[in-house]
């Protein structure tokens, strides 16, 4: 078995971007949890809340952003023999 990456246009530093990309989606949703109330007759102003209604969803617009750009970004050093993601 080979390393050879040749045709590969993803790296590792792609793949470290897409994991830093889903965590923050994962963290973005977890801000979002809670502010609930047990009795349904009750109102819970907790919903309301600055961390869930701005600062979660910038989080997670942030980590789709970063997603993106692990997909979208060239790799530093393209394959040998030719450009990146060339076929032959």
């Amino acid at each position: 078995m080979s390393t050879d990456s040749k045709g590969f246009g993803i790296d590792k530093a792609n793949y470290k971007i897409l994991l830093v990309g889903v965590a923050m989606i994962l963290v973005g949703y977890l801000l979002m949890m809670g502010g609930g109330s047990d009795d349904p007759n009750k109102f819970n102003p907790e919903i309301f809340s600055a961390r869930r209604i701005t600062v979660a969803p910038l989080v997670i617009l942030g980590g789709f952003a970063a997603i993106l750009v692990a997909i979208m970004r060239r790799p530093k050093n393209p394959p040998a023999g030719g450009k990146a993601g060339a076929q032959e």
